[in-house]
């Protein structure tokens, strides 16, 4: 069922599973229309939720109703996002991580492909560790900052709907993009399509049930308007099976951001943290939070499969 000239989608189904037993959630503490600066990755709108589901076989919650496909593509396409480049050097620790750990499940590199690769400092990292980068961004101000920094050309559109080569990849990366999209399912069989046997899908989403979000309650950081549906280790691994991956390894993903980046979540320090000597301070300060609040899961697609 569609809602609203096309821009939302009642769903009866579990997008992780396709069960059709769901009830709901929690009552969402956001109701508004989407702009491009509230779904930017360094947005910090913390505690608005959409009306979330929770589907009973596998555990998953989503939003429901949920903006469509296309209403976001149209959205995401206009997202400008300058401060996420800021963060270049935490965001590097980060994906170095799950670079070496890649390398050590993997026999040998090879064509790694970013889903939602943002500016490009993934595929930048894995270039520069021997792999052959490509990805797909849908931001027009994302592709041109990738080119231009990084020299990287990555493809613009959606993912779950763009047209890519079969069997090609030995690593597909999706750091923080399922939880942003209403096609979890489409997303992963898409991944699974383009890496090649042997290759292996990262996949790295908030955890709900984890102990930081029970902690910080509404004010949890990963409770965001941009954040359609939330993953539990259960819906993650039915999700995966249905898609035909196999989970070879599990982590729990640890973030490194400046000093001044954590500082300028706060609304309140923001006018002081725009004093250049102490911005520039704090920025060389890395900070590693290891809230263990975000799934870090590696699935295989097997050989013959």
């Amino acid at each position: 069922m569609r809602d609203g000239k096309g821009q939302f989608k009642t769903l009866d189904a579990c997008p992780a599973c396709a069960g059709t037993d769901i009830r709901g959630f929690r009552k969402g503490t956001y109701s508004g229309r989407l702009s491009e600066d509230e779904i930017k990755i360094t947005d910090s709108q913390y505690g608005k939720t959409w009306d979330l589901s929770i589907c009973r076989g596998c555990g998953h919650i989503f939003a429901n109703p949920c903006p469509t496909a296309e209403y976001l593509a149209s959205l995401y396409g206009r997202v400008e996002d300058p401060l996420y480049e800021d963060e270049a050097a935490g965001r590097s620790r980060n994906f170095l991580r799950i670079l070496r750990r890649l390398e050590e499940l993997l026999p040998g590199k090879g064509g790694i492909f970013d889903v939602g690769a943002a500016t490009g400092i993934l595929l930048d990292l894995a270039r520069r560790r021997g792999w052959e980068p490509a990805g797909i961004e849908p931001s027009s101000w994302a592709i041109k900052a990738a080119a231009e920094t990084y020299g990287l050309r990555l493809i613009e559109g959606a993912f779950e709907t763009a047209s890519l080569p079969r069997d090609r990849y030995a690593a597909v990366t999706m750091v923080d993009f399922i939880e942003h999209t209403p096609l979890p399912f489409e997303a992963v069989r898409q991944a699974r399509a383009i890496l090649r046997p042997g290759g292996v899908l990262v996949l790295v989403t908030p955890d709900i049930h984890s102990r930081a979000a029970r902690l910080a309650g509404r004010r949890w950081w990963h409770l965001r308007p941009a954040h359609l549906a939330f993953f539990s280790r259960g819906s993650i691994a039915a999700l995966l099976q249905r898609a035909g991956l196999a989970i070879v390894a599990e982590h729990r993903y640890a973030w490194t951001f400046s000093a001044h980046y954590l500082l300028s979540r706060s609304p309140a320090l923001q006018p002081q943290l725009g004093k250049r000597r102490a911005a520039s301070f704090l920025k060389r300060i890395p900070i590693k939070l290891a809230l263990r609040d975000s799934f870090e899961v590696y699935a295989l697609k097997e050989s013959g499969g």
